[in-house]
């Protein structure tokens, strides 16, 4: 019998390993085909349904408008455009100030009243103007703060906390050329690079405490404030009042003077206003939120035509529990007081009155006499 050759030995393995290789692929294809199915049976009803729109959704792609609008990118660079798609979720956590809504009459009074104040201050034609009122986190405002800059940090001495009041360079140097009489119809000169002299600083400070006299007469009408100038910085890491994460609102105050002028920015932390908070929620001066005084009158009326039960007490005396346990009937209680003594009427257990025990038409009556004495309290 013949045997096989080496070469036909050859022959017969690589056919082997062939028909091996087409079985897996043919596993390979049955895997795949079995995958496609369970991702086109994970939408559910909706794959079964329309598979033609399936496949299409899965091969959907998103252009570059799409993808811009989805980020909130699309409002042309405009920064005071609302925010839109992710941008609004990672400012949702952002307060606004429309949730105050007498805030801005508040600011409305401050314009007209500065617009008067620096009129006599610098004795030349003053135009104060509100360009924006915004709600920022405290530390992305003092690292947008274009320096050099003065920042005045103000106490609100009733609420006890805080504010900034921020004067840029162009309204600094403005209000130095005014004051020491400079001609109008000049610029005002600006030599960038040095600190500010102790001349520019009082000068500045100065129109501070105008603006703040100006920022108290505006709150008057909704609650008293007196604005307190505290130090003048021109380091924003000095003039923290607030953590950086806490919210404010910022009112940018545009101040012009014929040729000259400025920016202003007053800055607010929401945790300075929230002792009149309630206030700043009306829609308008002196709302009530639903209050009835024609309830209240009834309600106090008929308290007053309340039953209430008094008892008189006597004396107290303190015993031993061992004491008590011996008491048996017949057993007598010695209390310290005389027929001429006081009693207390209490009201359970508040004391009301002090009277004199007598009798008036065949029954026990108390006098009173006075009240109660109250109890002092401790000292704060």
């Amino acid at each position: 019998m013949p045997t096989p050759t080496d070469e036909e030995k050859l022959a017969a393995e690589w056919e082997a390993e062939t028909a091996g290789n087409d079985a897996d692929d043919v596993d390979q294809d049955a895997m795949a085909a079995e995958w496609a199915a369970m991702a086109g049976g994970d939408d559910g009803d909706d794959g079964e349904d329309d598979p033609v729109g399936q496949s299409a959704a899965s091969s959907r792609v998103l252009n570059q408008d799409e993808i811009d609008s989805l980020l909130g990118f699309d409002n042309g660079g405009d920064a005071g455009g609302d925010n839109a798609g992710i941008m609004a979720l990672v400012n949702s956590a952002m307060v606004s100030y429309e949730r105050l809504p007498m805030l801005e009459v508040v600011f409305d009074r401050l314009v007209r009243m500065m617009s008067t104040s620096l009129r006599n201050f610098t004795s030349d034609n003053v135009e104060v103007s509100l360009d924006q009122i915004t709600s920022i986190r405290f530390g992305d405002y003092l690292n947008s703060i274009p320096l050099p800059a003065m920042l005045s940090v103000f106490k609100a001495e009733e609420w006890d906390n805080f504010g900034l009041l921020v004067v840029d360079s162009a309204l600094i140097y403005s209000i130095v050329d005014v004051l020491l009489g400079g001609r109008r119809g000049t610029a005002a000169m600006r030599i960038e690079g040095r600190p500010y002299t102790t001349i520019e600083r009082n000068l500045v400070e100065r129109m501070v405490h105008v603006v703040l006299s100006d920022l108290s007469a505006a709150f008057d009408p909704l609650s008293p404030v007196n604005f307190r100038y505290e130090r003048l910085e021109t380091n924003p890491r000095f003039a923290t009042i607030v953590r950086p994460g806490n919210a404010a609102v910022l009112a940018k105050l545009r101040i012009d003077m014929e040729d000259r002028g400025g920016r202003l920015e007053l800055l607010i932390p929401y945790a300075t206003l929230e002792p009149v908070r309630e206030l700043l929620l009306q829609m308008f001066m002196g709302e009530k939120f639903g209050r009835d005084s024609i309830w209240e009158n009834h309600l106090a009326s008929e308290l007053w035509m309340t039953d209430v039960h008094l008892s008189a007490v006597l004396d107290q005396v303190s015993l031993p529990l061992r004491d008590v346990l011996n008491w048996k009937v017949g057993t007598q209680l010695p209390l310290n007081t005389r027929p001429d003594g006081l009693v207390d009427l209490r009201c359970g257990d508040v004391p009301m009155f002090r009277g004199r025990m007598g009798r008036l038409q065949g029954n026990i009556a108390v006098r009173i006499d006075r009240d109660f004495p109250k109890p002092q309290e401790a000292p704060r």
